[in-house]
Protein backbone atom coordinates (compact mmCIF):
# COMPACT_ATOMS: atom_id res chain seq x y z
CA UNK A 1 0.00 0.00 0.00
CA UNK A 2 1.14 3.52 -0.62
CA UNK A 3 1.71 6.30 2.34
CA UNK A 4 2.97 9.49 2.59
CA UNK A 5 5.32 10.03 5.45
CA UNK A 6 7.02 12.69 6.79
CA UNK A 7 10.48 11.76 7.67
CA UNK A 8 13.94 13.91 9.02
CA UNK A 9 17.21 13.22 7.81
CA UNK A 10 20.33 15.38 7.48
CA UNK A 11 20.82 16.42 3.73
CA UNK A 12 24.39 17.59 2.50
CA UNK A 13 24.43 20.67 0.23
CA UNK A 14 27.71 20.60 -2.05
CA UNK A 15 29.73 23.78 -2.38
CA UNK A 16 29.01 24.16 -5.66
CA UNK A 17 25.21 24.88 -5.42
CA UNK A 18 25.27 26.93 -2.24
CA UNK A 19 24.23 30.24 -3.85
CA UNK A 20 20.69 28.39 -5.65
CA UNK A 21 17.18 28.04 -3.88
CA UNK A 22 18.12 26.13 -0.59
CA UNK A 23 14.53 24.36 -0.58
CA UNK A 24 15.08 23.03 -4.78
CA UNK A 25 18.83 22.12 -4.17
CA UNK A 26 17.50 19.83 -0.65
CA UNK A 27 14.45 18.41 -2.32
CA UNK A 28 16.82 17.93 -5.58
CA UNK A 29 19.25 16.30 -3.40
CA UNK A 30 16.87 14.07 -1.61
CA UNK A 31 15.09 12.95 -4.52
CA UNK A 32 18.54 11.71 -6.18
CA UNK A 33 19.48 10.01 -2.68
CA UNK A 34 15.76 8.73 -1.90
CA UNK A 35 13.89 7.54 -4.86
CA UNK A 36 13.91 4.50 -6.07
CA UNK A 37 15.87 3.32 -2.80
CA UNK A 38 14.53 0.96 -0.35
CA UNK A 39 14.59 1.42 3.80
CA UNK A 40 13.04 -2.13 5.64
CA UNK A 41 11.58 -0.04 8.37
CA UNK A 42 9.99 2.65 5.86
CA UNK A 43 9.59 1.26 2.40
CA UNK A 44 10.27 1.68 -1.12
CA UNK A 45 10.53 5.17 -1.58
CA UNK A 46 8.81 6.05 -5.02
CA UNK A 47 8.82 9.92 -4.33
CA UNK A 48 9.88 13.11 -2.08
CA UNK A 49 7.10 15.41 -2.40
CA UNK A 50 7.35 18.42 -0.18
CA UNK A 51 10.30 20.05 2.25
CA UNK A 52 8.72 21.10 5.45
CA UNK A 53 11.54 22.41 7.45
CA UNK A 54 15.14 23.62 7.22
CA UNK A 55 17.25 23.65 10.07
CA UNK A 56 20.39 25.26 10.88
CA UNK A 57 23.49 24.36 8.36
CA UNK A 58 26.32 22.60 9.47
CA UNK A 59 29.60 23.02 8.35
CA UNK A 60 32.16 19.80 8.42
CA UNK A 61 35.93 20.22 8.45
CA UNK A 62 37.60 19.59 5.22
CA UNK A 63 34.49 19.38 3.47
CA UNK A 64 33.15 22.38 1.44
CA UNK A 65 29.22 21.63 1.67
CA UNK A 66 27.05 22.43 4.28
CA UNK A 67 24.63 20.30 6.07
CA UNK A 68 21.06 20.65 7.09
CA UNK A 69 18.78 19.51 9.38
CA UNK A 70 15.51 18.85 7.09
CA UNK A 71 11.70 17.47 7.73
CA UNK A 72 10.30 16.31 4.40
CA UNK A 73 7.54 14.60 3.18
CA UNK A 74 7.74 11.37 0.99
CA UNK A 75 5.54 8.86 -0.49
CA UNK A 76 6.56 5.35 0.11
CA UNK A 77 5.26 1.67 -1.25
CA UNK A 78 5.13 -0.55 1.94
CA UNK A 79 4.14 -4.04 1.06
CA UNK A 80 3.08 -7.00 3.11
CA UNK A 81 2.88 -10.69 2.95
CA UNK A 82 -0.66 -11.76 2.22
CA UNK A 83 -1.37 -8.38 1.20
CA UNK A 84 -3.56 -7.82 -1.86
CA UNK A 85 -2.35 -5.32 -4.73
CA UNK A 86 -3.25 -4.96 -8.28
CA UNK A 87 0.18 -4.03 -10.96
CA UNK A 88 0.30 -4.54 -14.61
CA UNK A 89 2.15 -6.96 -16.61
CA UNK A 90 5.00 -5.40 -18.03
CA UNK A 91 6.62 -8.78 -19.55
CA UNK A 92 6.50 -12.18 -19.76
CA UNK A 93 8.60 -14.90 -19.96
CA UNK A 94 8.16 -18.67 -20.45
CA UNK A 95 8.33 -19.18 -16.79
CA UNK A 96 5.50 -16.35 -15.35
CA UNK A 97 5.39 -12.96 -15.91
CA UNK A 98 6.58 -9.67 -14.26
CA UNK A 99 4.42 -7.44 -12.84
CA UNK A 100 4.72 -3.49 -12.03
CA UNK A 101 3.78 -2.72 -8.87
CA UNK A 102 5.12 0.97 -9.68
CA UNK A 103 8.36 1.73 -7.81
CA UNK A 104 9.26 -2.01 -8.40
CA UNK A 105 8.64 -5.42 -10.79
CA UNK A 106 6.85 -8.29 -8.85
CA UNK A 107 7.13 -12.19 -10.05
CA UNK A 108 4.12 -14.16 -11.60
CA UNK A 109 5.30 -17.58 -11.62
CA UNK A 110 3.36 -20.01 -13.84
CA UNK A 111 2.74 -22.37 -10.94
CA UNK A 112 1.00 -19.31 -8.93
CA UNK A 113 -1.19 -18.65 -12.14
CA UNK A 114 -3.98 -21.42 -12.08
CA UNK A 115 -4.42 -25.02 -11.88
CA UNK A 116 -4.46 -25.19 -15.05
CA UNK A 117 -1.40 -26.10 -17.40
CA UNK A 118 0.28 -22.93 -18.39
CA UNK A 119 2.13 -22.83 -22.36
CA UNK A 120 3.96 -19.60 -23.17
CA UNK A 121 2.75 -18.42 -26.62
CA UNK A 122 6.20 -16.60 -27.73
CA UNK A 123 4.94 -14.89 -30.71
CA UNK A 124 1.96 -13.34 -29.41
CA UNK A 125 4.24 -13.22 -25.85
CA UNK A 126 1.28 -14.35 -23.99
CA UNK A 127 0.36 -17.17 -21.16
CA UNK A 128 -2.33 -19.40 -22.09
CA UNK A 129 -4.14 -21.71 -19.68
CA UNK A 130 -4.92 -25.43 -21.60
CA UNK A 131 -8.09 -25.84 -19.81
CA UNK A 132 -10.20 -22.49 -19.39
CA UNK A 133 -8.90 -20.47 -22.15
CA UNK A 134 -7.70 -17.56 -20.46
CA UNK A 135 -4.76 -15.46 -21.18
CA UNK A 136 -1.86 -13.21 -19.65
CA UNK A 137 -0.77 -10.71 -21.54
CA UNK A 138 1.84 -7.62 -21.56
CA UNK A 139 -0.35 -4.38 -20.25
CA UNK A 140 -3.08 -6.31 -18.68
CA UNK A 141 -3.70 -5.57 -14.85
CA UNK A 142 -3.88 -8.18 -12.50
CA UNK A 143 -5.16 -8.39 -9.11
CA UNK A 144 -2.91 -10.69 -7.04
CA UNK A 145 -1.41 -11.83 -3.57
CA UNK A 146 2.06 -10.90 -2.31
CA UNK A 147 3.60 -14.64 -1.33
CA UNK A 148 7.17 -13.75 -0.85
CA UNK A 149 8.88 -10.99 -0.21
CA UNK A 150 13.05 -10.32 0.19
CA UNK A 151 13.57 -6.67 -0.24
CA UNK A 152 17.17 -5.65 -0.78
CA UNK A 153 18.23 -2.17 0.69
CA UNK A 154 22.05 -2.19 -0.43
CA UNK A 155 20.80 -3.49 -4.38
CA UNK A 156 17.48 -2.67 -4.86
CA UNK A 157 17.43 -4.44 -8.16
CA UNK A 158 18.38 -7.71 -6.25
CA UNK A 159 15.11 -7.40 -4.22
CA UNK A 160 12.22 -10.63 -5.17
CA UNK A 161 8.76 -10.27 -4.20
CA UNK A 162 6.29 -13.57 -5.74
CA UNK A 163 2.58 -13.27 -6.05
CA UNK A 164 0.43 -15.71 -6.50
CA UNK A 165 -3.34 -15.35 -8.34
CA UNK A 166 -4.45 -19.07 -7.54
CA UNK A 167 -7.20 -17.62 -4.95
CA UNK A 168 -10.28 -16.52 -5.48
CA UNK A 169 -11.19 -13.15 -6.34
CA UNK A 170 -7.67 -12.93 -8.31
CA UNK A 171 -6.88 -12.86 -11.65
CA UNK A 172 -6.55 -10.18 -14.54
CA UNK A 173 -9.37 -7.49 -14.61
CA UNK A 174 -10.92 -9.63 -17.71
CA UNK A 175 -11.12 -12.82 -15.93
CA UNK A 176 -12.51 -11.08 -12.62
CA UNK A 177 -15.29 -9.74 -14.69
CA UNK A 178 -15.75 -13.06 -16.24
CA UNK A 179 -16.18 -14.72 -12.73
CA UNK A 180 -18.56 -11.10 -12.00
CA UNK A 181 -20.92 -12.16 -14.92
CA UNK A 182 -20.82 -16.19 -14.18
CA UNK A 183 -21.62 -15.88 -10.42
CA UNK A 184 -24.44 -13.35 -11.38
CA UNK A 185 -25.97 -15.95 -14.10
CA UNK A 186 -26.22 -18.70 -11.40
CA UNK A 187 -27.55 -16.55 -8.15
CA UNK A 188 -29.41 -13.90 -10.39
CA UNK A 189 -29.50 -10.30 -10.94
CA UNK A 190 -29.39 -9.70 -7.04
CA UNK A 191 -25.73 -10.86 -6.72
Amino acid sequence: MYYRVTLEDKVRVPPHRLGEDLKLVILDELQKQLEGSIDKEIGIFVAVTKIDDVGEGEIVHGDGAVYYDVVFDAVVLRLALQEVIEGEVVETTGFGAFISLGPIDAMLHVSQISDDYITFDEKNNTLNCQESGRSIQVGETIRCRVVTLSLNEREPRESKIGLTMRQAGLGTTKWLVEEREKERAQHGAAA
